[in-house]
């Protein structure tokens, strides 16, 4: 059984917005203090990291992409959001989160399928 559930990905128009979320089906009670990380992969290409969140709310984010792109969490939900504006083309790829429990934005043990995004011109 996969740990994390991402949603949200879909068909777009150059311009527009998603919202991905990613939910951990195992709702730990130390999840408040777990890092998230989103990242995306192109065909043929390594995975890139492109948004960090830590327990504190403390986010990074990829430098292109600071601006368009916002990650945030809802603790009590147990949910993380990647908020993506302004798509492009070139933003059209497979997205997954990955989880490193327990603070400390280790080792992040975790990943999910990912939710495929895909943008037209």
């Amino acid at each position: 059984q996969v740990r994390l559930v991402e949603s949200g990905g879909g068909s777009v128009q150059t311009g527009e917005s998603l919202t991905l979320s990613c939910v951990d089906t195992e709702f730990p009670d130390n999840y408040s203090t777990s890092c998230f990380k989103w990242g995306r992969q192109f065909p043929g290409r390594a995975r890139e990291e492109i948004a960090n969140i830590d327990g504190w709310h403390r986010t990074t984010y990829l430098g292109s992409l600071e601006g368009r792109f916002t990650v945030s969490r809802n603790n009590d939900e147990k949910i993380v959001y990647l908020r993506m504006n302004d798509l492009k083309p070139e933003d059209t790829a497979m997205y997954y989160c990955a989880e490193a429990p327990g603070g400390g934005c280790g080792e992040y043990s975790f990943w999910g399928q990912g939710t495929q995004v895909t943008v037209s011109s």
